[in-house]
């Protein structure tokens, strides 16, 4: 199995003692309920964290011209999250309201080394027609800059009914996407362990394109595919490493429309992905896929950076099929 924790040799990414919520303060009402979710299930101390932009400093004065007035815009957003920590508190979360001023990006990454936290949550939306298929800059430069897991939480992303939470009616589901790169060892880790934690079980998919094209090139589909193969051995080794039960699981057809899919079906409580640096060439296939994923998923979405690794021929084909 992956160390998931080389420096420290303990886990705190499955049981965070910070968790950092980023805030844009308009989607808090979305944020927090996942957030006090997290923390309460592992005693997480919660960081409200909300970067003033420059240009959200200016004011008007009386004539209409502009002054800078970082004061005020500060002194809203410390108003604004206070509450939200006292609501927090009341159910025993430790929670502190942090406001700076500066670019979001940088100030998350500042304050994700200052507080040693060991996860992120940040809020996604999406912005007009070509902005359905992105995060929006933040949330992709901390993707991108951060190695921790990030839980993204997109618009349509909403808790259970409670009484559906109490039931317990069904084994909650955690859905791990893998692409079978080595590099995706670590998140697949990550994922069992998570849903050993959290008593769910783990299915580890991979979508492979669809089955015309892969008939066209003589390739063996569906349950005789060789990615099949490796996924049950992938998923042999992963759950011999944890407690989890593990269930691998092979689908054609576009990745991010299967993966939204399945995690309907299942009603997962949560979605793993890695998030791979690779080329601008490859980024405009392969992420595309996260993005789309943390546009509509309906639960939360945990990625973790992977190692850049220069992509087969055989992955750059089966990228092009799925875009």
């Amino acid at each position: 199995m992956p160390d998931l924790s080389p420096e420290t040799g303990r886990d705190r990414w499955v049981h965070p003692a910070v968790l950092l919520v980023a805030t844009d303060l308009s989607d808090l009402d979305r944020l927090m309920p996942f957030a006090i979710e997290q923390a309460g299930e592992t005693g997480a101390r919660l960081i409200l964290l909300h970067a003033v932009a420059f240009s959200a400093s200016m004011s008007a004065g009386a004539a209409g011209l502009p002054y800078y007035d970082p004061g005020g815009a500060l002194e809203f957003a410390s108003k604004t999250l206070e509450p939200w920590c006292a609501m927090a508190r009341r159910q025993n979360i430790a929670c502190d309201a942090l406001v700076r001023e500066g670019h979001a990006a940088q100030e998350i990454g500042v304050a994700a080394r200052q507080f040693r936290a060991d996860r992120l949550l940040l809020g996604t939306r999406s912005r007009s027609k070509l902005g359905k298929l992105l995060l929006g800059s933040v949330a992709e430069q901390v993707l991108r800059s951060v190695d921790l897991p990030v839980v993204t939480v997109g618009p349509e992303a909403h808790l259970p009914p409670r009484t559906e939470m109490a039931s317990g009616a069904s084994q909650r589901v955690v859905l791990h996407a893998t692409t079978l790169r080595e590099a995706s060892r670590r998140s697949s880790a990550l994922a069992c362990q998570i849903a050993a934690s959290q008593g769910a079980r783990l299915v580890l998919l991979h979508v492979l394109p669809p089955i015309d094209e892969m008939e066209r090139e003589g390739l063996p589909t569906g349950m005789d595919s060789t990615a099949l193969h490796e996924l049950r051995r992938l998923a042999q080794e992963t759950g011999a490493g944890c407690s989890a039960a593990v269930e691998p699981h092979v689908v054609h057809g576009n990745p991010a429309i299967e993966i939204l899919a399945e995690a309907s079906e299942r009603h997962a409580s949560l979605i793993v992905l890695g998030a791979t640096e690779r080329s601008a060439l490859a980024n405009l296939t392969r992420d595309r896929v996260i993005y789309r994923v943390l546009a509509h998923a309906r639960c939360p979405v945990l990625t973790l950076r992977e190692a850049a690794t220069k992509p087969t021929a055989a992955e750059t084909h089966r990228m092009a099929l799925h875009d």
